[in-house]
């Protein structure tokens, strides 16, 4: 079993910073990805950035490129999203996942097979 847990979210002004983690505990698994997905209000969850644990290389959504950073910390079994340059449509419930067998889709909800709870982020104008 597989628990992941979400902090770190909060209200920001655009043009500030948040930094999200994710803590996973239970099973590890020698080829997997952790993503952070998002989700607004009366749409579609969406993917935000990816990392493969093995390796660290990193996958962004256009949306976010060049503003947020996904990193790991190996020894924590944790990952963090740091949002910086935060925008009013950054606003939504953000989910960590786990892709357990990592074969390419980490922008797919459906490749990952656990989820965190997630946490909201709601930046001000």
């Amino acid at each position: 079993q597989v628990q992941l847990v979400e902090s770190g979210g909060g209200l920001a002004q655009a043009g500030g910073s948040l930094r999200l983690s994710c803590g996973v505990s239970g099973r590890t698994f020698s080829s997997y990805a952790m993503g952070w997905f998002r989700q607004a209000p009366g749409k579609e969850r969406e993917f935000v950035a990816a990392i493969r644990w093995s390796g660290g290389t990193t996958y962004y959504a256009d949306s976010v490129k060049g503003r947020f950073t996904i990193s790991r910390d190996n020894a924590k079994n944790t990952v963090y999203l740091q949002m910086n340059s935060l925008k009013p449509e950054d606003t939504a419930v953000y989910y960590c996942a786990v892709d357990r067998n990592y074969v390419g889709r980490h922008y797919a909800t459906g490749a990952y097979e656990y989820w965190g709870q997630g946490t909201q982020v709601t930046v001000s104008s």
